[in-house]
């Protein structure tokens, strides 16, 4: 009996503490639960600046103590808080570089500190393995090149170069400027400062001659579509590259024609009328990666994706397009003639013609207003530099 009454008493300790044990285990689980769980919708996972993919799903839901701190994330991927201060791993890479010196990486770890989904490799044009580009390869054109597989190999065999210059291949630091059409560029006097880029990248049609002081006179690369082409042979600058960018299988077979300087024929299907020649050599020729197409379009803008099909409001302009390519492609990148001011009806549309702001009507194929947001926040969060303050 008197044996058995001390183990009653250690008994009867032991039950309380082992009640408040088991209550605080089970709460903490129940915590855990919730503090770590993975909000429910279809996002993909993120990958970090180290490459390394993160469970977390790019818009993240913090609750605590039974409420909603808040979203980190819009619905595209990009911080909600965005500024022009460089994280402390950026500050301590590039704080110390010497005033106007190229940042290696710069574009892209800017860009991947907004947005962590970005992964910077993306090669800037088709080569001989495009077969092998996995985003690229089951989309129809624009934002791929299924069922364009056999013409486009016979293009490649015949331009035989697949990257810029030897010369701007093998610079260490690239920086880039992407020179748009707007009205925004005349009388700003940026010429000398465009050409101090090393790669000067220019769209369709849009002229240099007679208007250098505003645009300069380098062009590294112009790229195009048939619709956007030069027309007239001698408007084209000597030494640039012309670059394609397909929006339609039909586009394909007018660039085969081109390459291989024969007689342009079949043309139905373009809405207005198109070159009939383009006097560069094949080697000058490239084909656009399309997959900045598909990029610019679902990830970074939003817009529809239709199936993966061009339709009504899904297409970017060709503008954000070659801006997509560049923060891939560039140690840095800026941008010039970027930019519609709908508040202004009467200033010029282009600066290289007297054409009006107010002849802008609602777009078909483009969501302007949708982009300009996405530009917005590049410029906000200074991964790009706006020379014209136009975005």
């Amino acid at each position: 009996m008197s044996i058995m009454k001390p183990t009653r008493n250690l008994l009867l300790a032991l039950c309380p503490m082992l009640v408040l044990g088991f209550l605080y285990y089970s709460s903490g689980k129940l915590h855990l639960r919730v503090w770590g769980q993975k909000p429910h919708n279809d996002k993909e996972p993120t990958v970090t600046s180290e490459g390394k993919e993160n469970a977390e799903p790019d818009v993240e839901t913090i609750i605590s103590v039974g409420r909603i701190v808040g979203s980190v994330y819009d619905k595209q991927g990009f911080l909600l808080k965005l500024d022009g201060k460089l994280p402390p791993e950026l500050m301590y890479k590039y704080g110390n570089l010497s005033e106007g010196a190229c940042k290696p990486g710069f574009a892209a770890a800017k860009m991947t500190a907004i947005y962590p989904k970005f992964i910077k490799p993306a090669p800037m044009f088709l080569d001989m393995n495009f077969k092998r580009l996995a985003k690229v390869n089951n989309y129809l054109p624009p934002f791929g090149f299924k069922t364009q597989e056999n013409i486009i190999d016979v293009i490649l065999s015949a331009t035989k170069n697949y990257g810029l210059t030897p010369d701007l291949d093998s610079l260490a630091c690239k920086r880039c400027i992407i020179v748009g059409n707007g009205g925004i560029l005349a009388n700003k006097s940026l010429g000398s400062r465009i050409d101090d880029y090393d790669v000067v990248v220019r769209l369709n049609e849009a002229p240099v001659s007679g208007f250098e002081k505003d645009v300069g006179f380098k062009t590294t690369m112009r790229i195009t579509y048939p619709e956007g082409a030069i027309q007239k042979p001698e408007r084209y600058e000597k030494d640039s590259l012309f670059v394609f960018s397909a929006f339609k299988p039909l586009d394909f077979r007018w660039l085969r024609q081109m390459v291989f300087k024969e007689k342009l024929r079949g043309t139905e299907g373009f809405w207005k009328s198109v070159a009939h020649q383009v006097p560069r050599e094949p080697s000058e020729m490239r084909i656009l990666n399309p997959y900045f197409i598909q990029e610019a379009a679902f990830h970074f803008i939003g817009l529809p994706h239709n199936n993966g099909i061009m339709g009504k409001g899904n297409i970017p302009t060709l503008g954000t397009v070659a801006i997509t390519m560049a923060l891939h492609n560039c140690d840095e990148v800026a941008v010039a003639g970027f930019g519609y001011d709908m508040n202004t009806p009467y200033a010029p549309l282009h600066y290289y013609e007297t054409v009006k702001m107010s002849a802008i009507k609602e777009s078909w194929t483009h969501n302007i207003s949708k982009e300009k947001e996405f530009l917005r926040k590049l410029v906000k969060a200074r991964v790009i530099t706006d020379l014209t303050n136009g975005i």
